[in-house]
């Protein structure tokens, strides 16, 4: 492995640390920096929609005031890099606590198409793809899956 290759991987990295970071502080502008302008992020498979940055951002706003808080932990990063994209799958786990306590997790993958740029690597392209829910107050969205 090339030193290039060491540096994106370092840097897509980050970008996913950055992505979890914003998600879970609520800071709508750091989680704008983790994508392109035009990005599609989809999240379907946890309920959620499929849509551009702003619809995404506007879901998420409200969505997320619904718990005291989130912990996105992300590893597992597989990156598979060409000249300027990367396609990279990384697994996550995703606690969530209520008000009053009551916590509930989730777990799956992310799948990002990324773009490098004038800023360094964004992503163009992201889906979630959830696996499991336990003591989800809303039930699974995976349980009719087969």
């Amino acid at each position: 492995m090339d030193l290039r290759a060491l540096s994106d991987r370092v840097e897509i990295e980050d970008l996913l640390t950055r992505y979890a970071h914003a998600v879970d502080t609520r800071d709508w502008d750091l989680y704008r920096s983790v994508f392109t302008p035009d990005a599609l992020i989809d999240y379907t498979s946890s309920g959620g929609p499929a849509g551009d940055l702003d619809e995404t951002v506007a879901f998420l706003e409200v969505a997320l005031d619904h718990f005291e808080m989130t912990q996105h932990l992300i590893s597992n990063v597989d990156a598979r890099l060409g000249d300027d994209t990367a396609e990279v799958t990384a697994v996550f786990n995703n606690p969530m606590r209520l008000p009053g306590g009551t916590v509930w997790f989730t777990g799956g993958r992310y799948h990002h198409d990324l773009v490098r740029t004038e800023d360094g690597w964004r992503s163009h392209r992201l889906v979630e793809e959830s696996l499991w829910f336990d003591r989800s107050p809303m039930g699974d969205p995976n349980s009719d899956r087969t």
